[in-house]
């Protein structure tokens, strides 16, 4: 499949930009629409999930210049990798609301250039993980764009409603990144760390999905609520929160992490449960959009409190 060949379709812009996810105005300037490729409010949360594993790896407060390249390694390389997302997807993106602003969409950037930047970006992200980290860092960093793109983006996302379960992989392994960047190998606390991301995301996603079914059953991509009645997608999503906070309390014991973590994990993975729960009694977009809101809440607040744990036992 060439990249270079699925032709774009017209997109029919909204005054402004408006899409039903809020207001996107498409980038005016040529570095507004790079950085839009880049989509770094889905970097931010993957970052998130990383500081706080380097602390527990380090069982401490890592040095700042290993966690400044970490950072700056990991940005680049998600940031290339959703790239190379949005020139894969530009057909479908003008066809939904919420993305048909984008650079792609609108000519702004062509899809060569696209290409162009989003692979500087991944030699880039290697070589600052290699140098600046280790190899086992760069590595990792480099399998989660080769999975994300091949496996999700060019397989799964137009082929299978199980999509962003197994695509979501990729997401989950920015933990493994921080974990061996600290100690140069990797151990069961980055493992359960993945499970618990690679769990998190099917509810985290398909709480936005089901606000979008439409979007994508016209633009032909089988996110599970667009192809399953709401109330099977719902079912589905307390499974894996339910899963998801059994398994972000075994880390407890395996990390020997203390109360602030195990406390905070319960009481957090009751309320996603709990909220996943009221949604399957009322289903409706406003209460799935509530759910991915609180998920998100849910995912920061865990690893913070994970990161206070490690840092108050250790007295830093």
């Amino acid at each position: 499949m060439s990249l270079g060949s699925r032709p774009v379709v017209p997109s029919r812009l909204k005054s402004g930009g408006v899409s039903v996810h809020g207001v996107r105005r498409a980038p005016t300037s040529v570095l507004g629409g790079y950085i839009v490729l880049m989509k770094l409010r889905v970097v931010e949360l993957l970052l998130i999930t990383t500081v706080p594993t380097m602390v527990l790896a380090e069982q401490g407060w890592p040095s700042w210049g290993l966690v400044a390249v970490t950072l700056l390694g990991g940005t680049l390389a998600a940031g290339g990798a959703n790239a190379i997302n949005m020139v894969i997807d530009r057909d479908i993106d003008a066809l939904m609301d919420r993305t048909k602003t984008r650079p792609l969409v609108t000519g702004l950037i062509s899809p060569r250039d696209a290409m162009i930047f989003a692979l500087a970006l991944q030699v880039a992200a290697f070589l600052v993980l290699w140098v600046g980290a280790n190899l086992w860092a760069a590595v990792l960093a480099l399998s989660a764009t080769l999975f994300y793109v091949f496996v999700y983006s060019l397989w799964l996302k137009r082929t299978s409603k199980q999509n962003i379960v197994i695509g979501g992989a990729a997401g989950a392994v920015p933990v493994l990144v921080g974990w061996a960047a600290v100690q140069n190998s990797l151990a069961w606390e980055p493992f359960i760390l993945f499970t618990a991301i690679f769990l998190w995301t099917p509810p985290h996603f398909w709480a936005l999905a089901i606000k979008h079914s439409d979007e994508y059953k016209a633009a032909g991509v089988p996110m599970m609520p667009s192809v399953v009645p709401m109330k099977q997608t719902i079912r589905q999503m307390l499974v894996y929160t339910v899963l998801l906070t059994a398994v972000t309390l075994i880390l407890a014991p395996v990390a020997n992490l203390g109360p602030i973590y195990w406390v905070s994990a319960l009481v957090l993975g009751l309320a996603f449960t709990a909220s996943t729960v009221d949604l399957s009694r009322n289903p409706s977009t406003a209460r799935a959009m509530r759910v991915f809101g609180f998920s998100i809440t849910y995912v920061t607040l865990l690893f913070v409190a994970m990161a206070v744990d490690v840092c108050v036992r250790h007295g830093f």
